[in-house]
């Protein structure tokens, strides 16, 4: 048995009671397990504790910040189970997210598809004065509702920006409906999209995309808006998505120039046959927090 194998099944395998208690924790790692909605490929009800075994597995040390961001205290929180129906499981993880809030802590929620985002992004809105979001994804998720409910996986950003009316910046789109097309052209919604056939490649465009951002941004991270040829298992593998680099160059620039206030990563389809994509998702989530708390994590050298 592997020496990882023997640690602790929480967020970066960490076994060191100090960094790792909720009391001292900066850091809570949320894990949903959610996909009452999903439409083609299954799985994401798995997704995030597939991440949290795959990221004691992982290096601690982030060599671009050259810190140990674990050292700030990272808490994983219980499994947070699926409810009855979509209503109670959205309203359930509100009431939640409210009251983790409370603690003054980061919170990153792991999923789940995509709808357990909307829940969270409320109760952060409500936290938060001027908050934005940066959506990383293949799809618009803008539908008014999606399977004969407004708490689709695909109605996520509808929520955000139709309801809540908070604005947006999504990126790596490659994928909408005529509806949403049309309603993004007739209703005025405060979001703008930068299409994955437009910035894939390219990275003069992030300053241009983080300057739309309000002072306070909430980060959600659909892994399917990263390309399938590193990210083929998630419910949706649209062709056509972000690489690893230019995806790290988007979120340390947001961290550089705005203040992250939460995040979240889903979508993420567990398969026992193929686990390295789960590497990558927890690999970047813990370089994202390193981004965030780049400037008060200790130096390691």
């Amino acid at each position: 048995m592997s020496q990882s194998a023997e640690l602790p099944m929480n967020f970066g395998g960490i076994d060191e009671s100090q960094y790792s208690d909720i009391d001292t924790a900066k850091i809570l790692i949320l894990p949903v397990s959610y996909e009452g909605t999903v439409s083609y490929g299954t799985g994401t009800g798995a997704g995030a504790m597939a991440i949290i075994d795959a990221s004691r597995n992982m290096e601690l040390y982030e060599e671009e910040t050259d810190a140990e961001v674990y050292k700030l205290g990272i808490h994983t929180l219980p499994e947070f189970t699926p409810r009855e129906n979509p209503e109670s499981m959205m309203d359930d993880l509100y009431g939640y997210s409210k009251e983790l809030l409370e603690l003054d802590r980061f919170i990153c929620m792991l999923g789940g598809e995509h709808s357990v985002s909307a829940p969270i992004i409320r109760a952060h809105n409500e936290k938060f004065n001027d908050l934005s979001v940066l959506q990383i994804d293949a799809h618009a998720d803008l539908r008014d509702d999606y399977d004969g409910t407004p708490h689709s996986h695909a109605s996520i950003m509808a929520r955000v920006v139709k309801d809540l009316r908070i604005p947006s910046v999504q990126v790596g789109i490659r994928s909408i409906s005529g509806d949403e097309a049309r309603s993004l052209k007739r209703d005025g919604l405060p979001t703008t999209i930068y299409w994955a056939r437009d910035i894939v490649g390219r990275t003069d465009w992030i300053d241009e995309a983080i300057d739309q951002l309000t002072e306070n941004v909430y980060l959600t991270i659909d892994i399917d808006g990263l390309d399938p040829s590193i990210v083929p298992t998630t419910g949706t593998p649209e062709p056509g998505g972000l690489g690893w680099y230019e995806t790290l160059t988007l979120i340390r620039k947001l961290a550089e120039k705005k203040r992250v206030v939460g995040m979240d990563l889903v979508e993420y389809s567990y398969n026992e046959h193929y686990d390295s994509p789960a590497f990558l998702c927890s690999k970047l989530v813990y370089k994202s927090l390193a981004y965030v708390f780049r400037n008060i994590t200790p130096k390691v050298s």
